[in-house]
């Protein structure tokens, strides 16, 4: 077997893709729209999966809902603050017939000051 071959049986494909959406899971609505608020930082979660030849793992809506509890959990959110700009970005590593996907979710945390 040449070099090339067993190059291409033993390296492995990676596929990212990004989601933005305005939608999560808490029922709060915030109104920006005043310097009322600082940024306190950023936060992630994420949520990882694995299948083999396409069998196993959750449904990509599961995994990310995972992902953002996770980055809730991490955030360790005190008194009046809040988390905004949430995007969910997911990320698959492909080695022949095993497949690892990764749901990272990443926020803003804010405080309210007034």
């Amino acid at each position: 077997m040449s070099v090339v071959a067993l190059g291409l049986l033993c390296s492995s494909c990676g596929i990212s893709r990004s989601a933005t959406s305005n939608t999560n899971l808490t029922q709060t609505e915030v109104q920006l729209t005043k310097k009322n608020f600082r940024v306190v930082g950023t936060v992630s979660g994420e949520s990882t999966q694995n299948y083999w030849l396409g069998i196993g793992g959750m449904s990509k809506k599961s995994m990310d809902e995972t992902a953002i509890s996770d980055m809730y959990k991490n955030a360790n959110l005190t008194g009046s603050q809040a988390i905004i700009n949430t995007n969910v970005s997911h990320k698959n590593k492909l080695i022949l017939i095993y497949n690892q996907a990764k749901a990272i979710a990443t926020g803003t945390i804010i405080e309210f000051t007034e």
